[in-house]
């Protein structure tokens, strides 16, 4: 038996970095995550038929985001630095810290020029641990598919890093 209090409401910081990841825009990875709790809330009755709640959420939401983001004509700019993790106190002296500090707002830089898809793919699989299996059944592609996004999504990371490094 499926509970909204126990089983889809702790999923919404999953869904909001999904969105926000297709979005690149807080306040709109917000709505659409409060815009895919409606959705789920309102096929409650057919709840017991999905075979996964979680993967079901996620491909609501982006579906919805992605809807959002042709109604917004693609105009997205970045990830806001209010997003970034700001605790560096691991690293052992300043400029470590701003190297670090740098490092990750070019790889989210980086991340955020890929195609959406390898994008979404990258996020469901490194920052959400999904299996290929369900990462295909959320965005609607074959698993080779996904791991082919993937691994391109990687290399263009690499190699763009690389470059900028340098």
């Amino acid at each position: 038996m499926i509970s909204f209090h126990h089983d889809i409401l702790p999923l919404k910081d999953k869904l909001f970095r999904l969105a926000l990841r297709i979005t690149l825009n807080p306040a709109e990875a917000e709505d659409v995550v409060q815009e895919t709790m409606m959705k789920v809330w309102n096929r409650r009755n057919s709840w017991d038929t999905i075979d996964n709640i979680e993967t079901f959420c996620l491909t609501i939401c982006r579906n919805l985001s992605l809807d959002k983001m042709r109604l917004m004509g693609n105009h997205a700019l970045s990830l806001d630095a209010e997003t970034e993790p700001t605790d560096y106190s691991h690293h052992s002296n300043p400029e470590e810290q701003v190297m670090q500090r740098d490092r990750i707002q070019l790889v989210r830089q980086l991340i955020n020029q890929l195609p959406e898809k390898q994008r979404s793919c990258m996020q469901l699989r490194d920052i959400e641990g999904k299996s290929y299996k369900d990462i295909a059944t959320i965005l609607n592609i074959t698993e080779e598919q996904v791991k082919i996004n993937i691994f391109r999504a990687r290399q263009t990371i690499r190699e763009q890093f690389k470059k900028a490094d340098t």
